[in-house]
C-alpha cells in the first residue's frame, strides 16, 4: 500500500481519535522531525537526521514512525514568499514521491515559509549559542510546521 498526498482537510476525518503526527522539515543536508501528542495538541521536536543517501534517510524517518504509532506526515513545504514553488520546493515533492511507495502512512504539505527564521529567531531571544542552534534548529522548525498543522486540525474539527 503506497501513502497517499492529502490535503489537512482530506486527513482530517481519517484520522483516528487519537495518535501522533510526525512533522518534517526537509532539507538538503539534514530531516529535522517533530512529533505531536496523541492528542495531537503539541508538537515536540525529536530528532535531527542527517542526510546520506534518500533509502537510509527515508528508512530512518519510517523507523521512527512506526514506533511511535504515527498516524501520517507532516512535510513542511517551502514556498517562496509570493505562494509560487520553486526548486527547493521541487524537491520536497520529489522525495515525497519517492517516501509514498515505501509506506501506507498519508503525507500533508504545511506551508512552511519562514519556519527556520522564526524558530532562528526564537533561539537567539533566548541566547541560545551559534552552535546549539545549528544542532536544533531543524528539529524545532519541523514541531513549529507540526504545531500549524495541528493547529489547523483543532480549528476543523470544531467546524463539525
Amino acid at each position: 500500500m503506497t501513502g497517499q498526498l492529502l490535503t489537512i482537510e482530506e486527513l482530517s476525518p481519517r484520522l483516528p481519535r487519537y495518535g501522533r503526527l510526525m512533522g518534517l522539515d526537509l532539507g538538503t543536508k539534514t530531516i529535522g522531525l517533530a512529533l505531536s501528542d496523541v492528542e495531537r495538541r503539541i508538537a515536540s521536536p525529536l530528532e535531527t537526521i542527517q542526510r546520506v543517501k534518500f533509502t537510509k534517510d527515508a528508512q530512518r524517518m519510517i523507523d521512527l514512525a512506526r514506533r511511535h504509532e504515527v498516524q501520517a506526515f507532516v512535510m513542511g513545504l517551502p514556498l517562496n514568499m509570493d505562494g509560487s514553488e520553486g526548486p527547493r520546493a521541487q524537491a520536497t515533492r520529489a522525495f515525497i514521491r519517492s517516501c509514498a511507495p515505501l509506506t501506507p502512512l498519508p503525507f500533508v504539505f504545511w506551508d512552511e515559509r519562514l519556519s527556520t527564521a522564526a524558530v532562528t529567531r526564537s533561539l537567539i531571544d533566548q541566547d541560545a549559542s551559534r552552535a546549539k542552534r545549528a544542532e536544533v534548529v531543524d528539529r524545532m522548525a519541523a514541531a513549529y510546521i507540526l504545531q500549524g498543522a495541528l493547529d489547523r486540525l483543532t480549528a476543523l474539527s470544531r467546524q463539525t
